[in-house]
């Protein structure tokens, strides 16, 4: 999913898959452009559909 701002001012990530949320923009997320909007993946995720990654797939379809 997107950026979320939190109480403290810095924004946290969420991945759209599984719902896992870090602190800012983990460097080892995925980034995916969906419907005209960014959403992350994390690490786990990543890994579990990479061939669907790399074959464009959206998310939808994994």
């Amino acid at each position: 999913m997107d950026h979320k701002p939190s109480p403290a001012g810095s924004q946290a990530t969420t991945c759209a898959r599984c719902g896992v949320t870090r602190e800012g923009l983990p460097l080892t997320w995925t980034c995916s452009v969906e419907n005209g909007r960014r959403v992350y993946f994390c690490d786990g995720c990543a890994r579990k559909h990479l061939r669907s990654i790399e074959g464009r797939l959206d998310s939808a379809w994994w």
